[in-house]
Parts: structure tokens; C-alpha cells; sequence
């Protein structure tokens, strides 16, 4: 029976005097020596360690990104408009030493982080308009923030990995002013378009109305042109024919007029005395 209970025992025995002289550090983990509570050395590489028993400690520390949710503040623009920022950042811990030195836990890195990019946040957008942090240079400005604030956690053993806005919104008591200058600066725009566009349509009408008075006035011009030919053709045939018998043709005009004049529609017409052809109506009788 004693033999049972001692082999249990002397398991036991080894591993905690395992435990107490050697530490293994995970591929994902930092391991800070503490020797009486005082910081000696650290571990950063994956592998197995001595440590004195009982006299020194091993504080484990993740190597993992960490994310760091920091509460909404209020800051001012270059244009003095107010901006109510929630932003994040993702962090790690690249020197354990340093970092148990100046801030120790997590807790106090998250003051210490929210102190630092609070401040750069805010001299950051205070060199910039209120349109440019919303629209135009938001990912220049988080740049910039992430590596200042980078350059400052350092001096923990912090590596800040990026900064970013989650979400920018106006103080609830500005929201409406903001948004009425908003729909004003819109209208004013859209009354530009139009006034613009209505320009450019009366451009376009008179324009289409020269080109369409120059092309009637051209087509009439031909016209006028072919008519003015056709006529003196007319004319050349009437003169030709009339020289070669003018007896005939003054005879055949005449039988034109009377064939126009004396239709059935005629009930009845004055002629001189004199009127040739009231002469040849005589003479027919």
C-alpha cells in the first residue's frame, strides 16, 4: 500500500520541482523573470528555461495582435468644427521588459495608449478642415497618427500596428445646423447645373437656328439660281421659235387665249371696238 501511494508521490514531486526550475515560453508568448518581484530578464524566444526556485517568477505576456477600443471623444478641426471620433488601434508587446517596467498589465497600457493617441488624434486633425478628415485625406491622417503614436509606445515596449476611425460624427447639438449649410451648398450647386445647362441649351438653339438659316438661305439661292437658268431657257426656246415664223407663233398664242378665255365657264366679257380679237369673232360670224 505505501509502495502505491509513493510512486503518485514522487510523480508529483518531480513535476512540481519541474515547474520550479524551468519555465517554457510559447511560440506566442513573451515570459518577464521577476526575482523578488523585481524585473531581472526576459524571454522571448520559444523554448525551455531555468529559473531559481521559489526566489524567481515568470510573468507570461501575449505576442499577438491586440485591439484596443478606445471611448468616443470630442476634437476640433483646423476649421474649428467639432468632431465626435471613435477610433481603435491594434497593438503588441515587442519588448516585455520595458513594457513591466513602465506600464506592467494591460490595464495601465490601455491609459497609457489612450493618452497618447488622444493627443496625436488631436493636434492631427486640428491641421486639417472638417471636409478633409471625413472625405478627401482620412487615410494620410490616420497615417500620420499611427506612426507618431508608434514612435511614442515605443518608449513602453509597445508596437502600435495601425490606428483607424471607426466612425466620425458631429456633436448632436450641431448635427442640424451642419446639415441645413449641407442641403444650402447642394441647392446653390444644383441651381449652378441648371443655370449652366440652360446656357448651354440656348448656345446649342441659336447655334442649330444660324446653321438652319444659312442652309435655307443656300438651298434658296440654288432655287432661285436653277430658276433663273430654266427661265432664260425658256425664254431662248420662246425666241427661237418665234424667229423662225413669227406669223405662226402670234397665230398660236393667240388660239391659247382664246382657248383659256372661251371655256365653258365663260358666261360673258367686255372687248373694245379696236380689239383684234373681237375683229377675228366678227369676221367668224
Amino acid at each position: 500500500m505505501k509502495k502505491e501511494l509513493l510512486i503518485p508521490a514522487i510523480i508529483i514531486a518531480v513535476i512540481v520541482a519541474f515547474k520550479s526550475l524551468f519555465i517554457i515560453v510559447d511560440v506566442t508568448e513573451h515570459a518577464v523573470i521577476t526575482q523578488l518581484g523585481k524585473p531581472v530578464k526576459s524571454h522571448s524566444t520559444p523554448g525551455l528555461y531555468f529559473k531559481m526556485p521559489f526566489v524567481q517568477k515568470a510573468i507570461f505576456m501575449s505576442k499577438k495582435l491586440i485591439e484596443y477600443d478606445a471611448s468616443s471623444s470630442e476634437i476640433l478641426t483646423k476649421d474649428k468644427k467639432a468632431l465626435v471620433i471613435d477610433n481603435y488601434c491594434r497593438w503588441r508587446i515587442t519588448d516585455p521588459l520595458k513594457f513591466y517596467l513602465t506600464v506592467r498589465d494591460y490595464r495601465s497600457a490601455f491609459h497609457r495608449l489612450d493618452d497618447i493617441i488622444y493627443s496625436e488624434m488631436r493636434n492631427e486633425l486640428g491641421k486639417h478642415d472638417l471636409i478633409d478628415v471625413i472625405k478627401t485625406n482620412r487615410g494620410m491622417i490616420m497615417a500620420n497618427v499611427t506612426t507618431l503614436s508608434r514612435e511614442k509606445a515605443l518608449e513602453y515596449g509597445i508596437d502600435i500596428h495601425d490606428v483607424r476611425i471607426k466612425r466620425a460624427d458631429l456633436p448632436t447639438q450641431n448635427e442640424k445646423a451642419v446639415y441645413e449649410r449641407m442641403k444650402a451648398e447642394r441647392n446653390r450647386i444644383a441651381k449652378q447645373y441648371r443655370s449652366e445647362g440652360m446656357e448651354e441649351s440656348q448656345i446649342i438653339k441659336a447655334t442649330t437656328e444660324k446653321e438652319r438659316a444659312i442652309i435655307i438661305a443656300e438651298a434658296y439661292r440654288k432655287v432661285e439660281e436653277i430658276k433663273g437658268k430654266t427661265d432664260a431657257e425658256v425664254i431662248n426656246i420662246y425666241a427661237s421659235a418665234y424667229n423662225k415664223d413669227p406669223q405662226f407663233y402670234e397665230f398660236y398664242k393667240s388660239l391659247e387665249v382664246y382657248r383659256n378665255v372661251l371655256n365653258d365657264n365663260s358666261t360673258g366679257f367686255f372687248l373694245t371696238t379696236n380689239n383684234r380679237m373681237l375683229r377675228l369673232l366678227q369676221k367668224g360670224e
